[in-house]
């Protein structure tokens, strides 16, 4: 190779590599808040939502949802947001919990109502998990097959792909464990974005992506309900606030038409 060639090459690299770290970090970061989105949760009490009266309530202007030795979750249970059904959308909260158990966001999610149910509020689909944790893989922000076989469909840190029963990761991740660690924050608010369009599901946290996943079918779930979740076994409790979602689909009766601005 003539040595022109390999300046050239050289400069290239240096004039494109800059370009490419910045649109690869501008598209790991959060996208705005789209216009016109609907406030889930009022701030006073439970208006839209379902669940176990003796487990959630709302406490200091949040969602507080609570298990104890006395008051018991009869499996994993469910509040359920129950004036629309969301396909495509952009899902924002922030959440906090303690680190005894783990709790969930469901979307794209069936309630379960038939004999195999073993509570008035069981949900199943996809799950943004919730922990107070920050040591890799069991942190809050993985995908979780509630109720189904897959068990953690796509780690935090993965782009991946589920097809032909099973998952392809491809790429560097997108969080290490040091970032991380960085990023979360123990025992104090965090915030949630889940984008899903399509195929493509996205979760960010604390305003950086943090996995990229796209399920085909027949596993794909394009539509549910949304649902926050208390877990069975050792008490814990978790909160909620802000809860704020933007569907890009158009509205449609006894579908997604409750989840408009109002």
């Amino acid at each position: 190779m003539r040595l022109g060639s390999v300046i050239a090459i050289c400069v290239c690299g240096l004039i494109w590599a800059p370009w490419a770290s910045g649109q690869d970090a501008a598209e790991r970061q959060a996208p705005p808040e789209p216009a016109g989105a609907k406030r889930l949760f009022n701030g006073r009490d439970l208006e839209g939502w379902d669940g176990d009266p003796r487990l959630w309530r709302v406490k200091d202007g949040v969602i507080h949802g609570e298990t104890t030795a006395e008051q018991v979750a009869t499996g994993n249970t469910f509040l359920i947001w129950k004036e629309g059904r969301a396909r495509d959308f952009d899902l924002r909260l922030s959440f906090r919990c303690n680190a005894a158990n783990n709790s969930g966001i469901q979307y794209r999610s069936r309630h379960i109502t038939d004999t195999s149910a073993k509570n008035q509020w069981v949900v199943r689909g996809y799950q943004h998990e919730l922990r107070n944790e920050a040591t890799l893989p069991n942190v809050a922000g993985f995908i979780y097959d509630e109720g189904g076989k897959r068990g953690r469909i796509c780690l935090v840190g993965e782009r991946a792909t589920w097809s032909d029963g099973a998952k392809q990761v491809t790429g560097p991740a997108l969080v290490d464990q040091e970032a991380f660690g960085a990023l979360f924050r123990l025992d104090d608010w965090n915030d949630v974005v889940i984008v899903a369009a399509g195929p493509r599901i996205r979760h960010y946290l604390n305003g950086r992506l943090i996995l990229d996943f796209t399920d085909t079918p027949p596993t794909l779930l394009e539509e549910g309900v949304i649902a926050l979740q208390l877990h069975a076994g050792k008490p814990m409790w978790a909160e909620f606030r802000d809860i704020r979602l933007t569907v890009a689909d158009a509205p449609r009766a006894g579908a997604a038409a409750g989840a408009t601005e109002r």
